[in-house]
């Protein structure tokens, strides 16, 4: 299995051989559905927090004798079904979301991800982004370059067109890229089966460094 490697300016510059293990493996939907809905609920941050009967202030008194007046029993004005009372099953900030995900589940996601987008030809390798300096001028004119290549989403989308792994996110690489709403660019070794899933493209600079880390998560 066989890629293009495209250069900054969008031309064809050579091939990299894929490893069938890391962009040749079987679509696994309910592996990757796992793996992104608990990734999702690790990362949520519960913040809405409403008090129980037991934290709401007053209500220590009972409101009227037990029988006698034709009234139903009541032992708490801050019961639930009381105005003022305390919320019953409301969301609470001390509720822990976190689910485990083994290395091996997240790693076969991503290389399940990886290897549709391939076959759907979704995945731009490209030799390097050699950016010396901040320049979101130089960004942009290589998005548009590999979008001339065949890649037309890359500037026709407004959100999510492409996300870009590099071996090492470099001051100057990571500012260029900034002020271009729809494209992240991050390490490679940071790269997760959300971000592939929330991107059109999948941009892979200096491909056999990215070859080799993905090789090395089976080894992990």
């Amino acid at each position: 299995m066989e890629a293009i490697i495209y250069n900054k300016e969008g031309k064809e510059s050579g091939k990299v051989k894929l490893p069938e293990s890391v962009f040749g493996v079987k679509w696994n939907s309910d592996l990757v559905h796992q793996v992104a809905t608990s990734m999702l609920s690790n990362a949520r941050g519960p913040i809405a927090h409403a008090k129980n009967r037991g934290e709401v202030s007053g209500g220590g008194k009972k409101p009227w004798q037990q029988k006698g007046l034709g009234r139903a029993r009541h032992g708490s004005t801050r019961s639930p079904i009381w105005v003022h009372g305390g919320a019953a099953h409301g969301p609470r900030n001390d509720k822990n979301y976190d689910r485990k995900i083994n290395k091996k589940m997240r790693a076969v996601a991503l290389f399940s991800l990886l290897s549709r987008k391939n076959k759907d030809g979704k995945i731009i390798f490209v030799e390097s982004i050699d950016i010396k300096s901040p320049k979101t001028k130089d960004a942009v004119s290589m998005m548009e370059s590999l979008s001339k290549a065949g890649f037309k989403a890359l500037t026709g989308k407004k959100k999510n067109a492409a996300f870009i792994t590099v071996p090492e996110l470099l001051v100057p690489i990571s500012k260029s890229f900034n002020n271009i709403p729809n494209v992240e660019v991050d390490s490679v070794k940071n790269l997760n089966p959300i971000h592939l899933l929330n991107s059109t493209y999948l941009i892979i600079t200096e491909p056999k460094k990215a070859i080799e880390f993905f090789e090395n998560k089976l080894k992990d």
